[in-house]
């Protein structure tokens, strides 16, 4: 929708519009090969724009929502733990090593992080969401594999969630006999939001779609009364993009739960509202072209 749009306005455009169709965004992977292979060159890049399409939202279809400057996204990790023990006939545990025990007790010890090690302001989510081990109700197997993901709004709070996850585990272990290996996989930084490129953007995205269905995250705060801008719990690889040019991250609303659209991004029952896509077009398209008309070198000819 956005490049037809652009392509209609093609001689008005005062610079160059890239158009990012990116693989992998779930799995942290496709913005940092993307980068590799010079998405940023030939020309460079001035400024990034994204929207997150979400379901779920109390506002009309096709309304966005322009993030707070700063940090709005937290860093996320993967991470598997591995641990080894001794497989043995349940009927004679002391003759083997008990995997499934040690790790039950590595991920309750795993939540003492959050609640015991890290400040109060210091925002982060410790997830384990899988946990295989045996395949047989009579016997205790060789392994337990558990995994999951971090996410952290400061690279220090992250890299020591990361350190006392590798010491919990291996101690917890040693202490069953076992062993424990911790593999921390694809991740990305956090994302953060230009402030000058914020503004640009609330401004423009006004100007298209009117006050009504264009709120700021710090409009919404005085609306439910909090004190600070709220920043989303899920991660983006965007981030990567962020970490590189002045960058600005939007929502759009796509479906409101009192009209069906009641599931959560991920859910498998999620749905979205398709009505907002129009909106969403016209607000990459209108973005771009304005903020190169407002930060485009004047008169010379564009080089789309």
């Amino acid at each position: 929708g956005a490049a037809k749009l652009l392509k209609m306005h093609e001689d008005e455009i005062e610079g160059t519009i890239k158009l990012m169709f990116q693989p992998a965004e779930e799995i942290f992977e496709g913005s940092q090969d993307m980068i590799e292979d010079g998405l940023l060159e030939n020309p460079d890049v001035d400024g990034a724009l994204m929207i997150h399409v979400m379901a779920n939202m109390p506002f009309a279809p096709g309304t966005v929502i322009v993030s707070a400057p700063g940090v709005s996204a937290p860093a996320a990790d993967y991470f598997e733990i591995r641990v080894k023990g001794m497989g043995c006939h349940g009927s004679m545990p002391n003759t083997g090593v008990d995997p499934l025990s040690a790790a039950a007790h590595i991920l309750i010890a795993l939540q003492e992080i959050h609640a015991r090690e890290l400040a109060m302001d210091d925002r982060a989510v410790l997830t384990v969401g899988t946990m295989n081990a045996g395949t047989a109700a009579n016997a205790i197997p060789d392994m337990a594999v558990m995994s999951g993901s971090i996410r952290a709004f400061d690279e220090e709070v992250r890299s020591f969630i990361k350190e006392r996850m590798t010491q919990i585990a291996q101690g917890i272990a040693k202490s069953f006999r076992a062993e424990a290996e911790i593999v921390f996989g694809s991740g990305c930084p956090t994302l953060v939001n230009d402030k000058d490129l914020s503004a640009c953007a609330e401004k423009y995205v006004k100007e298209l779609l009117g006050s009504g269905k264009a709120l700021s995250v710090i409009e919404l705060n005085k609306m439910s009364g909090e004190q600070k801008p709220s920043k989303s719990a899920g991660s983006e690889d965007f981030a990567y993009i962020s970490q590189k040019v002045p960058s600005v991250m939007l929502a759009l609303a796509a479906g409101q739960p009192e009209k069906g659209y009641q599931y959560p991004q991920h859910h498998p029952m999620v749905r979205f509202d398709e009505e907002a896509l129009a909106a969403g077009s016209a607000v990459y398209a209108y973005t771009a072209m304005r903020w190169l008309e407002e930060h485009g070198q004047k008169g010379s000819p564009s080089n789309r």
